[in-house]
């Protein structure tokens, strides 16, 4: 596993990328491939935060955590880390044994108990600026809002996050 350890607001030590690189190091286990992992490490106050991110097949792992203890936080992530591989992988299995999802029309009853798209909504995609985008996500009420963005010509996520602040997605076009 090939691990990346920075810090912010922190002098990551010797000893503590070291015991950062251990303990998600143990995560290979649960790869056939080589693996790249991002794992931040920060302080804000009296709050040790750890953030490890790694690609997988596509996706996104993410895990994050928060202590008064740097090394209970990489503690708990890689701990949060596994139990999400297992329920991927539980997934994974599931979806093998059983027929791909299918898009069938609003009004069909023939798909048993299949996950279906129940509800399909379209609405214009006006150009507007990222803080336009935010207003309109709060005044409507919603967690996330899609738009064009007016100064990339791109279709853009805007989000609200757990923290209390704002998130935007943008394509990475290939």
């Amino acid at each position: 596993m090939k691990d990346n350890v920075s810090g912010k607001n922190i002098n990551v030590t010797q000893a503590l990328k070291d015991y950062a690189e251990k303990k998600v190091g143990k995560l290979e286990r649960f790869f056939d491939a080589e693996v790249e992992a991002q794992v931040t490490l920060s302080v804000e106050k009296d709050r040790h935060i750890v953030e490890v991110t790694m690609p997988l097949n596509g996706m996104l792992l993410r895990g994050e955590t928060e202590t008064s203890d740097m090394y209970s936080s990489i503690d708990l992530v890689v701990d949060k880390l596994e139990k999400q591989i297992e329920k991927y992988k539980t997934k994974l299995s599931r979806e093998i044994k059983k027929p791909p999802f299918k898009y069938t029309s609003l009004d069909s009853k023939d798909v048993g108990d299949q996950p279906r798209i129940v509800k399909v909504k379209r609405f214009a995609l006006k150009p507007m600026d990222v803080e336009e985008a935010v207003m309109q996500m709060e005044l409507l009420g919603h967690d996330f809002f899609v738009f064009s963005n007016a100064e990339t010509d791109q279709v853009n996520v805007v989000y609200k996050r757990r923290d209390g602040n704002y998130g935007l997605i943008e394509p990475d076009l290939l």
